[in-house]
């Protein structure tokens, strides 16, 4: 039965003949009526007549060819495709056909049933593809995420990824299983369909879906879905349809040794295929088939049991039926599915194609193009005769007819299962079509070579055995109605212009288009886009993201759009891309990248890629160095950058082939997404790696790539310094100009020390001579170079190693250290030439050292112990020439030397520095006292030291725990014993005699090592796991602090374990200084990370807490390891923590705040409950709970439901906030659900906004059901407060009545006001009533939120309407005076009512009886703590003010100038006020009132007067707009502005109104907008975040001077308590701003006030003075040596060092003697004071300046001394004044 005819798309109503409504699909079909006789009466004879079956045959020709001729159908057939039953015209043929058939009504039934019998020709199309449809088709595109599958009658359908196969969905499935949080691209990252299938290859396909999608313009794109899972592509076919030389699909289960296992997708899952691995086709290697694939197999056999059945996928012997393999018998029609080769009797052909028979009975079909017609262009009626046998391929199924039929192709490459091929001129191989003709080519001339009439034009392309098919609908860029073979410009052998638009395998038609349209259309298909093309295209969107735009669409042919990423804009960073961008905009761009597997286009619009001439830059293989061309930095190292160019070429830029100069920070130079042309160092097309430089290739020309061409290593060469940096030396040579880097180790033989002091002597511009070429690199076009004396010489006398045939064994070799490894020394030469010295041929007495005591490029000589030359290796050995040869180990060599003599020996033993060695007892000299260790001196020029861990035996031993050495002073002489040596430039102990340049000694002062007994030295090895050590604390970190057992043997003790007291664990660094003593358990040892763990607590908890060891209400110490909103996390071991919610941090929640604690904070915490399950901890730090604590709780603890009970009121804290209502938490685990009507009283419109995440509330429990766990609550006031009182109600307001309220809307003709304390009761007061004079515009007075005093002059009770008056006549009747707050007025001095001005939402007072008696009191309700100015300028007719009596008593007034508001301890003014003006204060505050006439109404001109305020300020935002008007440009206004809106909680606008102030004030008035950002970063410091702070901080930077805003930042930091960060922060503007003697002064003095680091201060000085002019070194020493003196953590020793060395350097400055002088007498050391005045006095000096020191001599002996101290001093200067007489003027009084 045929269905429904539905509509094409293209056709509309109006123009198609009206038909009659049918009522279901199947009504097409006409049926014999049940009073008829049947369809097979008795005897088989005809009901019908031999005429009646002749005039049958008759009308049915004549309807076919009606249908061919004019392509339109007759009445009763089936629909056509859908393209051309659009285009069809219409036909008065059709009428008269229609006319004659229904002539002869008699023997019309029984002519319509032979019509319904007979076998129409037609081809599959899109209407007639519908879901359930069973297809042939042919692979034609692999793509990620689906495969398309070429259709017959070019059609294509896609395959999804999960509709291949079982194996594969449940693949895909745990894939998506696996990580549920990636992406769909993440997910099957795995998978490649190109190793399921293959092009070309055939399948059959179940059709799923066919829909229509949204396009653009024309009609919808058409989609079509399919399946090839064999469930359903075999979809009716049972077990008994499956016979041998029949197709089935099948996928792969498994690969076995022998074949595939496959799996049929029958009902029966107990049937299985087997198909051999010879089977499976040439070109497919089984072992590489993946389990899920899906192949079409022909069924070769089938095992007795029926359980098995033998396949074969070889192309090659399926597509072989010309004897066997096709179908020729079957036990039901449901074996013949699309694949399957049948053998059909031909019982009808026409020139549209050919039908037949299968077995007899099944109807077949081949239409024009699967036919062979079209192809061929031959004749089918004389090609094939009725009655013949031919051989097919069945290609379609057709569920929509009545009668089964099937289509089949007789095409050559579908019956042998080929893909279609051609042959050309130059070769008779078979060739594919598409690489013949590639799809988009335009061709000049294509012939039309048939015509069919409503379908199309075939064509021939030039292709042999390949035709090109043009579509009735692409012949033109109009509608074309018909074609005609005879006429028109489409008829027989004409010629046109044609582009080929598609192929399709299928059918093996090329498909071509003749309209204009598509012929000049730049591009058909992303494929044909070209990287490097410069396109036109326009901007189809904008991307965007959080941050603004980041992105742009540009469409650059129909169906292809590309995107341009953000960096990709513009040559600059746009700030605002949506104002240069719009949709629609024409732009330019060049294409970068294209993805056609992914479907992705890339393009660029920076103009100086777009314009470039240089060439494209796309693939590495036509790469060669020396090309230059453009690139776009992608990322950013600090050893260089990545450059992308086009497609996938990249290269990497160097850091040292960035610029011609030195760059420490790449970040500084340059960005991300800009542009930079560069040129090709070096390119590895088969590693596809890429090095690229900067720098000007014409600058290393010719003669510089000649020198480096012919300089060797070994040579000797001189040059000018050109550069020097922290490490290395940049010299260019002489005559070649070539760059050569000199590393400081290279400057000498000696210690680092000696080389880093030669390096400080070296200037920019000194020439070097006697420079020796170790190395050079031809790619990056260095020299590298060594001034080492040894090699120096070696070069000189030409000894130098410059290859390996220089290498002889046994002769003595000069070279430096490259690389230490456990195992030995490399040790290089000139040319990379390197040697390998073992450990076994090293000194041993070195090998205990760190590295041997090397260190890298450290000068080493050494002998050539033996040489590999078929390895080219040899290996060194330093033992034979130890001790002959100082450059081993400069320092070790030194320790050789014969001892010098001793001076003053402590001892008066020893004589001379040999006589310390290790183990030796003798006497030390206390030198200093330090927190971890005392400085002794052995002999003049011998220190030594004591580590504060040698001088205790036992712990009764220490008397003050905290400060153990606090018994030790100053000159004591102790006995000690010699332990080794200390390097005090690491400060590392050395276990034995290692002797450097600073000789430090490390010893024992230990009574129990006073004995001449040696005793071994503790190291890490002998400490045992358990032992209890005497520690001394040496640092304190954030969670844990360091100690000392011995000098060499470090630990680290937790902070949860340094003490069983939890309240000495609040502050380590109070509770246990450095050097403090402890006692501690050894927990761990781990030699290998040279790791050593402790715990100093004894109690029950000092063994590790494990969930067992735990139990309900202990109370433990804990370490917090996170801070969230919503709790904190504590550790109380090493595998347990819990969390803390916000219920369990206070006994008040008022008092709970998470952000108190911080990170490694100790903390006291209860157990509340142990979750064994699930290995948790619930804990509590409650007061009540951790603490014996009596103090009330204000909020109990919650522990489970049953202790709630209805009408109990309690605190919680909001949980979520859903669209239901809220949930608060109580406890834990305990959650009470508010619905939204319990929320409040009143009517909440926005009710969410009320609430947020965390907030506390305070609610009444109206409902528990223990059962459930069901807990509701109510917040509303009426039933939580017992003194609640009802909201006042529209019922409760009377006219007349006085009112308060807030203005809640704005508009033209009046304000809506909100009356206060009720429920919502609001109403209007129009324009009219506002003022007593003309109407005045609202929204220049009222703003919303306002506070107003109105009058209820209406009340509408039907409509429930209120109408106010705000007039000042309504409040001036009334007996009483009063006063009241927010009554808006605006006053000018010819007001016809004289009311009073008042500002814009200002708390203002309104006095009553203008003109009349005015009295204020106190007693009449007026409370003076709500009163903030009372002032009014009433200007009466005597000229004097109103008299207004107010009592001041307790009255806040403000000043006029303090216009700024104080908000956190920041003062927002700046530091500035504004102006006072005196004349506005009120002259009669203290008269009394007296009565006042009113003044004549004159008309007077009128003077604006918007500006002028009262003595208050301005107290709205009206106020603060109407004076910013005027004053535009002062920050006092904008802060005080800012400072108002935060004071109202608005952050938000007064982060705005910051950024408008920025933007205002004009660009000359530094100060003023330096003031606001500064206000800006407290505001963000204070209620931002780090991102937000970040963000206005560099914005700052880059408007300002960067120097001032870091330290005004800085000082916003440190008086917000964020030292931290003030401290990065200081470090971060050193950096930037090192010449700055200021920045470096105020971190110094930051570091030892603030931050207990005085190393780190004082490691800032040498910093200093080596980056700051020479003129600045003098007063910044100065500064740093006060600096030791003055602040609390500062040495005093050591700024007298400090003084005294630059009294040596500058004895002649007298005010370094001044300043130190004050320094001592400020500290109170008279002594020092009286030393230094007798020293400076010794010296000549002027009259003048003697007078001075010693006039302060004397003061100091009056202060502090005695009369004979006091005559020593004048005797002193009676003498000064006798030696120097005759020097001038030197009389001192």
């Amino acid at each position: 039965m045929a269905p429904v005819k539905r509509k094409g798309s293209g056709e509309s109503e109006s123009t198609r003949p009206e038909k009659k409504p049918k009522a279901s699909a199947p009504s097409s079909k006409l049926s014999v009526p049940k009073n008829e006789e049947p369809d097979f009466p008795r005897g088989g004879a005809s009901v019908l007549t031999p005429l009646e079956h002749k005039q049958i045959q008759i009308q049915a020709t004549r309807d076919v060819l009606f249908e061919q001729t004019t392509g339109k159908k007759s009445t009763g057939n089936e629909f056509e495709d859908e393209e051309n039953e659009a285009d069809q015209p219409d036909h008065a043929d059709g009428a008269s056909l229609k006319a004659k058939r229904k002539k002869g009504s008699k023997k019309g039934k029984s002519v319509e049933l032979t019509e319904e019998a007979a076998v129409r020709i037609e081809g599959l199309s899109y209407k007639r593809l519908v879901p359930g449809s069973i297809v042939l088709g042919q692979v034609s595109q692999i793509n990620r995420y689906d495969v398309a599958l070429a259709l017959p009658n070019n059609l294509t359908g896609y395959i999804p990824l999960t509709s291949i196969s079982d194996t594969l969905a449940e693949k895909v499935a745990a894939l998506v299983a696996d990580d549920d949080a990636t992406d769909e691209e993440d997910d099957v990252k795995d998978i490649d369909l190109k190793s399921f299938f293959s092009l070309g290859q055939y399948l059959r396909a179940y059709v799923t879906s066919t829909q229509d999608g949204a396009a653009s313009v024309g009609k919808g794109r058409r989609h079509i879905e399919l399946s090839v899972n064999p469930r359903q592509a075999n979809m009716g076919l049972k077990n008994a349809d499956v016979v041998v030389n029949s197709m089935i699909q099948a996928s792969v289960l498994s690969v076995e040794d022998h074949g595939l296992v496959m799996n049929l997708g029958l009902e029966d899952t107990t049937i299985r295929g087997f198909m051999s691995s010879k089977e499976v086709g040439q070109n497919v290697d089984t072992s590489e088939v993946e389990n899920g694939a899906v192949f079409l197999c022909l069924v070769t056999g089938i095992s007795s049991n029926g359980k098995t059945i033998k396949l074969s996928s070889d192309s090659q012997k399926a597509g072989n039926i010309k004897k066997t393999h096709f179908l020729i018998d079957a036990p039901t029609v449901d074996s013949f599915l699309p694949g399957t080769a049948v053998e059909l009797l031909i019982s009808d052909v026409t020139s549209s194609g050919i039908t037949g028979k299968v077995m007899g009975m099944l109807n077949v079909t081949a239409d024009l193009i699967h036919s062979g017609a079209a192809a061929s262009g031959k004749d089918l009626e004389k090609k094939y005769n009725t009655g013949s046998k031919i051989k097919g391929r069945i290609i379609c199924t057709f569920p929509t007819v009545e009668r089964k039929k099937l289509g089949i192709s007789i095409l050559d490459h579908i019956v042998s299962l080929k893909s279609n091929s051609s042959t050309s001129k130059v070769t008779t191989d078979a060739i594919a079509p598409t690489q013949m003709l590639s799809i988009s080519t335009v061709l000049e001339a294509v012939r039309v070579v048939k015509v069919e009439f409503g379908m199309g034009l075939f064509v021939d392309v030039g292709i042999k055995g390949v035709r090109g098919f043009v579509h009735i609908s692409k012949v033109a860029d109009g509608k074309v109605e018909s074609l005609s073979e005879s006429t028109g410009p489409y008829k027989l052998g004409s010629v046109h212009k044609a582009r080929v638009i598609g192929y399709n395998s299928m059918d093996g038609l090329f498909i071509v288009s003749l309209e204009p349209k598509v012929i000049d259309q730049p591009f058909l298909r992303l494929e044909d886009v070209k990287v490097g093309q410069v396109v036109k295209g326009t901007v189809e969107k904008l991307m965007l993201n959080e941050n603004g735009v980041n992105g742009v669409l540009v469409n650059i042919a129909e169906g292809i759009t590309g995107l341009v990423p953000e960096v990709h804009l513009a040559d600059i960073v746009l700030q605002h891309p949506e104002r240069k961008f719009k949709e629609g905009s024409a732009v330019t761009a060049r294409v970068l990248a294209t993805l056609p597997e992914k479907r992705q286009l890339r393009l660029t619009l920076k103009k100086t890629l777009v314009n470039s001439d240089a060439e494209i830059w796309d693939s590495y293989e036509k790469l060669k160095p020396m090309l230059q061309a453009p690139g776009t930095l992608v990322n950013i190292l600090p050893s260089g950058a990545v450059v992308q160019f086009y497609g996938s070429v990249r290269g990497f830029l160097p850091v040292s082939e960035m610029s011609e100069s030195y760059i420490q920070d790449p970040k500084q130079h340059f960005r991300v997404g800009q542009v930079v042309n560069v040129h090709i160092i070096s390119v590895d097309a088969d590693g596809k790696r890429m090095m690229v430089s900067c720098k000007d290739p014409s600058v290393f020309g010719s003669s510089q790539r000649e020198a480096l061409k012919h300089i060797n290593p070994g040579a000797i060469v001189g040059g000018t310094v050109s550069q020097k940096t922290d490490d290395q030396i940049i010299v260019e040579l002489k005559d070649s100009g070539l760059k050569g880097l000199l590393p400081f180790e290279h400057l000498a033989d000696g210690s680092s020390q000696k080389c880093l002091s030669m390096a400080k002597k070296i200037r920019v511009n000194q020439i070097l001579n006697q420079l020796v070429v170790i190395n050079k690199s031809d790619s990056k076009r260095l020299v590298q170079l060594t001034s080492k004396p040894s090699l120096v010489k070696d070069a000189i006398d030409g000894k130098i190693l410059k290859s390996f045939d220089d290498v002889v064994e046994g002769t003595e070799v000069h070279g430096y250290v490259n690389n230490i490894t456990p195992t030995g020394i490399f040790v290089q030469f000139a040319a990379n030439t390197t040697g390998l010295l073992l450990k076994a041929h090293i000194p041993e007495e070195v090998i205990p050292l760190p590295d041997f005591g090397m260190r890298r490029n450290q000068s080493i000589s050494a002998r050539i112990l033996s040489v590999d030359h078929g390895q080219q290796r040899f290996l060194l050995t330093l033992k034979s020439i130890a001790e002959k040869d100082p450059t081993i180990k400069p320092d070790l060599a030194e320790s050789c030397l014969p001892g010098r003599a001793l001076s003053n020996p402590i001892d008066n033993v020893s004589t001379s520095l040999d006589d310390y060695t290790i183990g030796k007892l003798t006497k030390a000299k206390v030198t200093s006292v330090k927190q971890t260790q005392m400085n002794i001196q052995l002999a003049d020029g011998v220190q030594g030291r004591i580590d504060v861990s040698e001088v205790f035996d036992s712990w009764e031993d220490i008397k003050d725990p905290k400060y153990p050495l606090k018994a030790f002073h100053r000159s004591q002489i102790l006995p000690v014993r010699i332990l080794g040596m200390h390097d005090s430039r690491n400060h590392r102990f050395l276990p034995i005699t290692h002797r450097g340049k600073a000789h430090v000694f490390e010893l024992t002062a230990k009574p129990s090592e006073q004995s001449e007994a040696d005793s071994e030295i503790l190291t890490l090895d002998k400490v045992e796991v358990g032992s209890t050590r005497i520690v001394f604390v040496n640092n304190i970190s954030d969670n844990c602090i360091w100690v000392n057992i011995s000098p060499n043997v470090r630990g680290r003790i937790r902070a949860i374990d340094v003490s069983d007291d939890v309240s000495l664990l609040e502050d380590l660094s109070k509770s246990f200084p450095i050097g403090s003593a402890l006692r501690a358990k050894v927990t761990s040892i781990d030699i290998t990370s040279n790791r050593l763990d402790l715990s100093a607590r004894f109690g029950s908890a000092s063994t590790p807490l494990t969930l067992n060891d735990v139990s309900k209400g202990m109370v433990l110490p804990g370490r917090v390891t996170k801070v969230t909103e919503h709790h904190v996390i504590v550790q109380v071991s090493d595998v347990l923590c819990g969390p803390i919610h916000l219920t369990d941090l206070a006994d008040d929640y008022a008092k709970v705040d998470p952000t108190a604690y911080h990170k490694n904070q100790i903390v006291r915490v209860c157990v509340k409950d142990v979750d064994a399950s699930n290995q948790r901890l619930h804990l509590s730090m409650r007061p009540s709970k951790v603490l014996s604590s009596s103090l009330p709780v204000e909020d109990p603890e919650t522990y489970s439901i049953s202790q709630l009970k209805v009408n109990d009121i309690l605190r919680g804290f909001v949980k979520n906030v859903a669209d239901t209502g809220v949930f608060v938490d109580l406890g834990t685990n305990i959650t009470a659900y508010i619905r939204v009507s319990d929320l409040s009283d009143l009517f909440l419109k926005d009710w969410k906004s009320n609430f947020e995440i965390h907030q506390l509330v305070k609610g009444k429990i109206i409902a528990v059901d223990p059962a459930l766990s069901h807990i509701q609550m109510s917040l509303k006031q009426s039933q939580v407060d017992k003194d609640y009182q009802a909201p006042l109600t529209f019922f409760d307001v009377a006219v007349g009545k006085v009112v308060t309220g807030k203005v809640r809307k704005v508009e033209a003709y009046g304000v809506f006001i909100v009356v206060d304390g009720s429920a919502n009761v609001s109403g209007l007061c129009h324009r009219s009533e506002m003022a007593d004079r003309k109407a005045p515009n609202p929204k220049a007075l009222y703003n919303e939120g306002d506070a107003v005093q109105a009058k209820v002059l209406k009340i509408d009770q039907t409509k429930k309407q209120i109408s106010f008056g705000l007039k000042a006549s309504y409040f001036g009747s009334e007996s009483e005076p009063s006063v009241r707050l927010g009554v808006k007025s605006k006053e000018t001095s010819d007001s016809d009512d004289n009311s009073d001005e008042e500002m814009a939402g200002m708390n203002g007072v309104e006095v009553k009886g203008i003109g009349g008696e005015q009295e204020l009191s106190n007693k009449q309700g007026l409370e003076s703590r709500n009163v903030r100015d009372l002032e009014s300028d009433v200007e009466m007719e005597n000229g004097h003010d109103s008299g207004v009596t107010v009592t001041t008593e307790n009255v806040e007034t403000s000043k006029p100038g303090d216009l700024g508001l104080r908000t956190g301890g920041f003062d927002w003014t700046g530091g500035f006020s504004a102006s006072e003006d005196t004349d506005t204060q009120s002259e009669t505050d203290e008269e009394p009132s007296r009565p006042k006439k009113k003044r004549r109404r004159k008309a007077e001109i009128k003077i604006d007067r918007t500006g002028d305020l009262d003595a208050n300020g301005p107290q709205s935002v009206a106020d603060f707009e109407r004076i910013l008007m005027g004053q535009p440009n002062s920050s006092v206004l904008w802060l005080s502005y800012m400072a108002f809106q935060l004071q109202l909680s608005e952050v938000t606008k007064a982060r705005e109104i910051a950024e408008r102030a920025i933007r205002t004030i004009n660009l000359r008035e530094e100060t003023e907008k330096m003031n606001v950002w500064v206000a800006l970063l407290n505001l963000e410091n204070t209620y931002g975040n780090d991102e937000s702070l970040e963000e206005v901080f560099q914005r700052a930077c880059q408007y300002n001077d960067s120097q001032e805003i870091h330290e005004r930042l800085i000082s916003i930091h440190i008086q917000s308590g964020n030292n931290e960060k003030a401290d990065a922060l200081f470090q971060t503007a050193l950096r930037k701003h090192s010449h700055s003697p200021a920045l470096y002064l105020n971190h110094a003095t930051f570091l030892l006030t603030t931050l207990p680091y005085p190393d780190r201060a004082r490691a800032l000085l040498p910093r200093a003075l080596q980056s700051l002019p020479s003129h600045t070194h003098l007063a910044l020493t100065k500064d740093f040596g006060l600096l030791e003196f003055n602040t609390p953590h500062g040495d005093p020793e050591r700024g007298r060092t400090i003084f005294e060395g630059l009294l040596a350097t500058f004895p002649k400055r007298l005010d370094l003697w001044n300043v130190l002088l004050d320094a001592e007498l400020r500290r109170g050391e008279t002594a020092r004071a009286r030393a230094l005045l007798e020293r400076v006095t010794m010296r000549k000096l002027k009259g003048r300046q003697a007078k001075f020191f010693f006039k302060r001599w004397l003061e100091l002996e009056e202060k502090h001394g005695d009369e004979r101290s006091r005559a020593r001093v004048t005797a002193k200067a009676a003498e000064y004044v006798r030696v120097h007489k005759g020097d001038g003027e030197v009389a001192v009084d």
